[in-house]
């Protein structure tokens, strides 16, 4: 039986890991680092694990609001996504993550997009 990609990410610990460097990537990136000021990170860490442990075939329960309603009023444009988009590729070479699982990773994200954009 073929491994989930959340198991092909090394579970929750291997998400956790990955998500723990691209919120501090994103919080530094000077592109999008404003939009983290005001949040606690290592609750937007928590978060984002479970919704990335979640969406990758992993067990745990996602407890957050939806993408749409969590980025509601945010008005992010092309640039501040494709920002997200950088730090996402360079945290999961960082991470030495396999081709395979790097283009299903940016696939997820680049589906979401439209959530995150409101268009």
């Amino acid at each position: 039986m073929e491994q989930t990609l959340y198991e092909r990410l090394g579970g929750h610990s291997g998400i956790a890991a990955i998500v723990s460097d691209l919120v501090d990537l994103h919080a530094a990136n000077p592109a999008i680092r404003t939009r983290f000021l005001k949040f606690d990170l290592d609750e937007v860490k928590r978060k984002a694990t479970e919704f990335m442990c979640m969406g990758t075939g992993g067990p745990e329960p996602y407890t957050g609001r939806g993408l749409r309603k969590s980025h509601e009023g945010m008005n992010i444009n092309a640039e501040e996504f494709l920002a997200v988009m950088d730090d996402v590729a360079a945290v999961l070479e960082k991470h030495q993550v396999g081709t395979r699982e790097r283009q299903e990773v940016v696939a997820t994200f680049m589906d979401l997009r439209k959530e995150v954009m409101h268009l």
